[in-house]
């Protein structure tokens, strides 16, 4: 794989993560560095490891995977989405977001809900002669700068549009699981 494709690759498989920090930057009164930090490190993490994890799991039993991903990534999507948009619902317009957005398993759930097509990718990596270290390494840096960067987006968003870009990144992560279910159940 050329360096432009394996550059390429990694922006793609990062946009889902990208849309899903900003939705969760959106919902925090003011995310610190800190916090936008450690949101990016996690994605990019996740994001890392789950092409490697695909791969392997091309290597072993690949139909297995193929079979059942999308199923995966629209539950955690949707569901994490939805607690999402309603969390939003629920509070006043005027009520800082609560810090259960913020929880690790919130995040952890939506890291691995937005990797599980990065995992596919490494699926179909392992039938191919590729350096599947260098493509993780990439996706994973790719997914921690943008999803840095989501945080902060979303913190300015959040404080302009409070509770309705919460909602919308809900609804995002909503109509993205529901697109991979869609995408891999008319194909």
């Amino acid at each position: 794989m050329s360096p432009l494709a394996i550059a390429i690759l990694a922006i793609g498989m990062s946009v889902d993560a990208l849309i899903a920090s900003i939705g969760r930057g959106a919902g925090t009164v003011r995310p610190s560095w800190v916090e936008a930090l450690r949101t990016g490190a996690v994605f990019g993490a996740v994001e890392t490891l789950t092409p490697l994890l695909g791969w392997l799991m091309g290597v072993v039993a690949s139909q297995y995977v193929q079979q059942i991903d999308h199923w995966i990534a629209f539950v955690l999507l949707g569901g994490v989405g939805g607690r999402m948009a309603l969390h939003a619902f629920q509070r006043d317009a005027a009520a800082p977001a609560a810090a259960g957005n913020r929880s690790l398993a919130t995040l952890l759930a939506t890291a691995i809900g937005t990797s599980i097509d990065a995992m596919a990718v490494g699926v179909s990596l392992a039938f191919l002669e590729v350096n599947i270290v260098v493509i993780a390494l990439a996706i994973g840096a790719a997914t921690t700068l943008m999803s840095t960067g989501g945080i902060l987006a979303g913190r300015f968003l959040g404080a302009r549009f409070g509770r309705y870009a919460e909602i919308l990144g809900g609804l995002a992560l909503i109509g993205l699981g529901g697109s991979i279910l869609y995408e891999h159940l008319t194909a």
